[in-house]
C-alpha cells in the first residue's frame, strides 16, 4: 500500500480524491494548505505528493520548490492538480520540479493512471542511480535509519559539484555524463583511502552525492574526494583546460561569465541521534549549509550539526 499526501484548500475536492484513491488501494492523508503539507512531510514522508496550485498561506508551486530543493525529499514525485489549464501555469509547475500535471476537472480514471505511473517510476529508480550505479533514494534513507538505530553519532556529507550546469553546457553532456560516472568511482575510492570501515556513499541525483561517515574521519575523507574529483575533471577535459583554472560559460540568468573549474563543495552535518527530527529536517539543514558554502566560493567545505 502506498502512502499519498494530498494538499488542497477545497474540502469537497479533498474528500472526493481521497475516496477514489483509497478505493484504489492507497492510504491517503489530507491537508488544507501548503504549510500543513510541509509539516506533514516532516512527520512522515509520502510515496507521492499531490498538490493544488492555488492554496492559502503557501501555494502548491512554493511547496513543490521546497520539496524539490531539499536533497532528502527531492525524490518524492509531485503531481500538480489545478483548475488553471493555461500553458504558463503548467510551465511554472514543471520549472518548480513537478513530475506531472493534471488540470481540473479531470476524469478520476486518469488520476488513478497518473498516480500509478508515478509510483511505478519512483519504485524503479529507488535502488540505484542509473548513471553512477551508486545506491540512491530509499537506500540512502535506510542507511541513515540504520545509523540512528545504532544510537551513535555520525556525519552526513552532502557533496555537490560546483557550477556543473555551466560545465555541462560548455563541455557537452557526453563529457558531463562521463564526469558523473567517474565521480561515483572516485568517491568510493576515497572512502577506501581515507574513510572508516562501514562508510556509505550514495547518489542523490544529478550532481549531488552523499556520504555517511564517522565524525572523526568525515572532513579528511571529503578533502580526499575533492582531490580525486580534480583528477576526474583532468581526465575528462585535459590538463590544459584544468590549468586555466576557469572556463567560460553562461550562468542561470543567461549572463556570460567565467567559472572555477574542477571544484567540489560539501556540507558536513554532524548528527546526534538523541536530537534527531526527520530526514526532511536533515535535508533542509544540509541545503542551508550548502548555500552558505556556495556563498564562500567554489570548493568550500562547511560543517554544521543536526
Amino acid at each position: 500500500m502506498s502512502y499519498l499526501l494530498y494538499a488542497d484548500d477545497n474540502e469537497d475536492m479533498r474528500t472526493m480524491v481521497r475516496t477514489f484513491l483509497e478505493a484504489s488501494g492507497h492510504e491517503v492523508a489530507l491537508v488544507a494548505d501548503g504549510v500543513q503539507a510541509l509539516d506533514s512531510i516532516d512527520r512522515r514522508e509520502p510515496d507521492l505528493l499531490i498538490l493544488d496550485l492555488d492554496m492559502p498561506n503557501m501555494s502548491g508551486i512554493e511547496v513543490c520548490r521546497s520539496v524539490k530543493g531539499n536533497p532528502f525529499t527531492e525524490r518524492i514525485p509531485v503531481l500538480m492538480l489545478t483548475g488553471q489549464g493555461a500553458i504558463e501555469s503548467k510551465i511554472e509547475g514543471f520549472e518548480a520540479g513537478a513530475d506531472d500535471y493534471l488540470a481540473k476537472p479531470f476524469d478520476p480514471r486518469e488520476l488513478r493512471a497518473r498516480v500509478t505511473a508515478l509510483l511505478r517510476l519512483v519504485r524503479r529508480e529507488a535502488d540505484r542511480n542509473p548513471t553512477s550505479g551508486l545506491p540512491g533514494g530509499r537506500a540512502i534513507e535506510s542507511e541513515i535509519q540504520r545509523r540512528l538505530a545504532a544510537a551513535q553519532p555520525f556525519t552526513v556529507c552532502y557533496i555537490d559539484l560546483d557550477n556543473f550546469k555551466a560545465f555541462a553546457d560548455t563541455f557537452g553532456f557526453a563529457i558531463a555524463d562521463r564526469v558523473i560516472k567517474a565521480t561515483g568511482v572516485a568517491l568510493v575510492d576515497a572512502l577506501v583511502t581515507a574513510g572508516s570501515p562501514g562508510d556509505f556513499v550514495g547518489h542523490i541525483g544529478g550532481d549531488d552525492f552523499l556520504i555517511v561517515s564517522s565524525a572523526e574521519r568525515a572532513e579528511a575523507m571529503v578533502r580526499e574526494c575533492a582531490d580525486r574529483f580534480r583528477d576526474v575533471i583532468r581526465h575528462a577535459v585535459g590538463d590544459e583546460a584544468v590549468a586555466k583554472e576557469t572556463f567560460a560559460g553562461v550562468d542561470r540568468d543567461g549572463t556570460p561569465r567565467h567559472f572555477p573549474i574542477a571544484r567540489l563543495s560539501a556540507a558536513l552535518l554532524h548528527v546526534e541521534p538523541a536530537h534527531w527530527v526527520s530526514i526532511a529536517h536533515l535535508g533542509a539543514q544540509a541545503a542551508e549549509v550548502k548555500r552558505r558554502a556556495k556563498r564562500q566560493g567554489a570548493g568550500t567545505i562547511l560543517a554544521g550539526s543536526v
